[in-house]
């Protein structure tokens, strides 16, 4: 599994009716591809939910890094955003863990996402396993999280790059009631022809 987001920060009076149609008019393009677990059609509106911008940031996890490949540089759709915005950073992350929540049969109308350094201190009694270990406790977190009513799916996954940790959350409550999130969205759609596949304990 690989998480993969890219995100588009618009004008402060950008009406965000053109994105809504954008997704009405287009979302359903991605809902049998193959290889993709799901992608959320994700928006943050300046002003609602204390967002400081108006933003379009899809989110994807992906099965197949061929058809993410194939998605961002063989033509396969990401040439439509480069069309009409220029060409976004494509961030992206190794995937860890996927747990189904209970509401994973309802429509989710929200997202969080939470991004955390990971420090370079996590191996204090010198056996390389600190780094593991903290994983094991987000994975412990993820779980019990992912047993609230609302959830959808929940995901952890990681950038060894940087050493960031990436949890995201879809909820079908209309706001993510996700306390520790640095980020909140709005879902307008959702394209899932993977989601069964996406792994629920950790992917390695």
């Amino acid at each position: 599994m690989y998480a993969q987001q890219y995100e588009i920060t618009l004008p402060a009076d950008y009406d965000m009716k053109i994105i809504r149609k954008r997704v009405r008019d287009g979302g359903h393009v991605l809902d049998d591809r193959a290889g993709l677990g799901l992608k959320a059609y994700l928006i943050r509106e300046r002003g609602i939910g204390g967002s400081p911008v108006n933003q379009y940031a899809p989110f994807y996890l992906w099965n197949d890094t061929g058809a993410m490949a194939q998605f961002l540089v063989g033509g396969g759709g990401f040439q439509n955003i480069i069309r009409d915005f220029g060409r976004p950073v494509a961030r992206h992350w190794v995937g860890i863990a996927c747990p189904a929540g209970p509401a994973r049969t309802a429509p989710p109308q929200a997202a969080s996402r939470r991004l955390t350094s990971m420090p370079s201190d996590t191996d204090p009694d010198g056996t390389g396993l600190g780094l593991s270990q903290l994983i094991e406790r987000e994975v412990e977190q993820l779980q019990q999280l992912s047993r609230h009513d609302g959830v959808h799916t929940a995901a952890l996954a990681v950038d060894p790059h940087h050493w960031q940790l990436l949890r995201f959350v879809l909820w079908t409550d209309t706001s993510a009631p996700d306390e520790d999130a640095t980020e909140r969205y709005e879902v307008l759609h959702l394209s899932a022809p993977g989601l069964c596949d996406l792994p629920v304990g950790r992917d390695s």
